[in-house]
């Protein structure tokens, strides 16, 4: 759906497309999907795990925030647009994939949804949102509550739920909880790739709209660097190239060339970015052993 096709329908929502990125190369490559649909496309480079959230709900001059991470690949535009068109007319806070009990390669909380894929609506957001009410949120005494009110289409066979006693798995996980709670949440279908990694995202309809690659971190770091405590590493560059190539395929693009140019801008954007990011994470060691302790 093109921005002028919105019409009243959608009742013109100021969209915005949000990506959380430190690598400027795949940035650009998961960019080339979504860049040419005429909405704003902010990158958001040394933004904190739950800072960027903050981020978008500032933004006052978005309504709805798409959100994908620099490893995800939209694979079809009018699927994506159908899921925003839904997430307006029924009124959801926010629509993403389930970090836990569905196809992602980790166990985590189904009731958080994982941000590599979203849709936020952020105005019924805004309504309840402070970092006040994020950080007073109970999850222990509402845990059971949201348990039973789980979607029971969303409870695959053979799939483990730990619903109870990961609170803080990951920094985001205070936000979507309180989220969920709050507000209301569509849970996306999802299945696994035959490369063992990557999460194939559904809409309400059925209809793929992108692939999570993960292990981002790894896509551009020399595999002699990594390889001590990541032996696979050297094969997750070639596992996620092959995830791009089909995402353009099936949006009938042509990948992206990069020059010279482009790769000194690469080398130079990823040196900034690291000294940037060493400090924040030794600075955020305190917090990060606390939440550890608290578990």
């Amino acid at each position: 759906m093109d921005r002028a096709d919105t019409g009243d329908v959608m009742n013109e929502p100021r969209i915005k497309i949000f990506c959380r990125s430190f690598d400027l190369r795949l940035y650009r490559l998961s960019k080339g999907l979504y860049e040419s649909w005429g909405y704003p496309c902010i990158r958001l480079t040394d933004q904190t795990a739950d800072g960027y959230f903050d981020t978008m709900l500032k933004d006052t001059d978005c309504d709805i925030a798409i959100n994908v991470d620099e490893d995800c690949f939209i694979t079809s535009k009018e699927g994506v647009m159908a899921l925003v068109e839904y997430v307006i007319s029924h009124q959801i806070a926010n629509a993403g994939c389930p970090d836990g009990g569905s196809y992602v390669p980790r166990g985590g909380n189904p009731l958080v949804t994982n941000p590599f894929f979203n849709v936020f609506n952020l105005n019924l957001i805004r309504e309840k949102y402070s970092r006040k009410a994020v950080e007073s949120f109970d999850y222990k005494a509402h845990v059971e509550e949201m348990e039973h009110a789980y979607p029971p289409e969303m409870l695959y066979p053979n799939r483990k739920y730990a619903f109870d006693g990961i609170k803080y798995i990951e920094p985001y996980y205070p936000f979507f909880l309180w989220q969920a709670y709050n507000t209301r949440t569509l849970y996306l279908p999802s299945q696994g790739h035959p490369d063992g990694w990557t999460t194939i995202l559904y809409n309400q309809l059925g209809q793929e709209i992108c692939r999570h690659t993960w292990l981002a971190r790894f896509y551009s770091v020399p595999s002699f660097v990594i390889k001590h405590w990541q032996p696979t590493a050297g094969a997750q560059k070639a596992r996620i190239d092959a995830v791009i190539r089909e995402a353009y395929k099936s949006a009938g693009m042509n990948i992206p060339q990069f020059g010279w140019p482009d790769s000194c801008a690469f080398g130079w954007n990823k040196v900034v970015r690291w000294m940037i990011k060493v400090p924040q994470r030794i600075a955020g060691w305190p917090k990060k052993i606390q939440r550890k302790l608290s578990k």
